[in-house]
């Protein structure tokens, strides 16, 4: 039986990383209430794992949570079917019921992270949102990568969702002239979840296993549909930039290693290849944005390919620009790491300086993990030491930790 449950829960979860955001898409289109869609879906997981250690797990699982969550959401209508809105709804999903759910569901997350990023949703809560509705993050892992208190972020998506279903607001790509209100949203969930994958390298945590894939996928799609616009080609090539780096973030006992060390020939030349190709055509738009930026300043490392050096000061003036542009905290101290590279550890201290400031980055572990590194070179053996220490209690990732402990205890022989 032991057996029968694990089985169960695998499959499970194999298929919450490869369909959740598409059944939650397919549910919300159809009634445009996210979190009724959410907690269908969510008893529909409750219902698998009662049932599937006992009969099997189904041959089309997608299609078996699909039936179990359109079930529970003609219940849940049922329960306030006075409303006339309710009652289509109802009629809707009754007649979904007849077809053949063994069929392939149509995929309308795109739809629906246009949905969240309707100007009517607030503009700091829709790229949550659509990583929560899309891609099924937590309020805390959501509010941790905008550095935001996770009560906060929970009651925020909690009245957006509202608000999509109050508004009635329409699942679809918008036409041209209504993309600029919502183009930004969408790519900001979508780089968000390829940085949560991102920060996996060795995909080992379930959660997080598929999601830089994901992330890729979703910019391919928009890339695709919106070939001219400059931020998406900009995305994506920033993205696979990236993940062509990815063979080469570990060593062979999975130890970290940072990318100045990293062996350029594990770096794979496909996707270089096809993320400069992009940039390129992004460029020639002649609109620059944050994403090309971001993604200039990826093709500045790589191109150490060739030369064995990176070009510090060239990379200092596309984060001048960045900074500019977003005025991010966490750009301000990637500009500081890059001015140190090209002046030396005390402009980048300086600049460490002024971003500390900003109070969000007080837990702000590459903060740390930077300023213990500068202050090392500069000698101030005490403060790097504290430094460090700070940085290693912040840092989740333990072949980080690790590589943080060495680089203290070298500092303090």
């Amino acid at each position: 039986m032991e057996k029968h449950n694990l089985e169960a829960r695998a499959a499970a979860e194999a298929a919450a990383r490869q369909s959740y955001g598409k059944l939650v898409a397919y549910l919300c289109a159809r009634t445009h209430d996210v979190a009724a869609a959410e907690d269908a879906l969510s008893e529909a997981f409750a219902a698998a794992l009662a049932s599937w250690p006992e009969k099997g797990v189904p041959e089309r699982p997608e299609a078996w949570l699909m039936t179990v969550a359109r079930n529970r959401s003609i219940d849940v209508i049922r329960h306030r079917k006075t409303a006339s809105a309710s009652m289509t709804e109802l009629e809707q999903l009754f007649a979904e019921r007849q077809a053949d759910t063994g069929e392939t569901l149509p995929d309308e997350r795109l739809g629906l992270m246009f949905a969240c990023a309707h100007p009517a949703i607030d503009a700091a809560v829709r790229a949550p949102l659509m990583l929560q509705a899309v891609l099924g993050f937590d309020a805390a892992a959501i509010a941790s990568a905008f550095l935001v208190r996770p009560a906060a972020m929970g009651q925020r998506l909690v009245r957006a969702k509202r608000r999509i279903r109050e508004a009635g607001i329409p699942f679809g790509v918008p036409g041209r002239d209504e993309l600029p209100a919502r183009l930004d949203g969408v790519l900001e969930a979508i780089y968000a979840a390829f940085a949560e994958g991102w920060s996996d390298p060795a995909g080992t945590e379930t959660k997080r296993r598929s999601l830089a894939g994901e992330g890729i996928w979703l910019g391919r799609l928009v890339a695709s549909l919106l070939p001219e616009e400059p931020e998406a080609l900009g995305l994506l090539a920033l993205m696979l930039f990236a993940e062509a780096r990815r063979a080469a973030r570990r060593g062979p006992a999975g130890d970290y290693v940072p990318l100045a060390e990293q062996d350029t020939a594990l770096w794979d030349a496909r996707l270089i290849e096809e993320a400069e190709a992009l940039l390129r055509r992004a460029g020639a738009a002649g609109t620059i944005g944050r994403y090309q930026l971001e993604a200039a300043i990826q093709s500045a490392h790589v191109a150490r390919r060739q030369g064995g050096k990176t070009d510090w000061p060239a990379i200092v003036v596309l984060y001048d620009a960045l900074a500019a542009l977003s005025g991010s905290p966490v750009v301000a101290v990637n500009r500081a790491v890059a001015l140190a590279e090209a002046e030396g550890a005390e402009a980048g201290l300086r600049e460490l300086d002024r971003a500390a400031e900003d109070r969000r980055l007080a837990d702000y572990q590459p903060f740390w993990a930077a300023r213990a590194g500068l202050l090392a070179q500069r000698g101030d053996g005490a403060a790097a030491d504290a430094a460090y220490a700070r940085a290693i209690g912040l840092e989740t990732d333990e072949a980080v930790r690790r590589f943080l402990q060495q680089r203290r205890e070298a500092l303090r022989r």
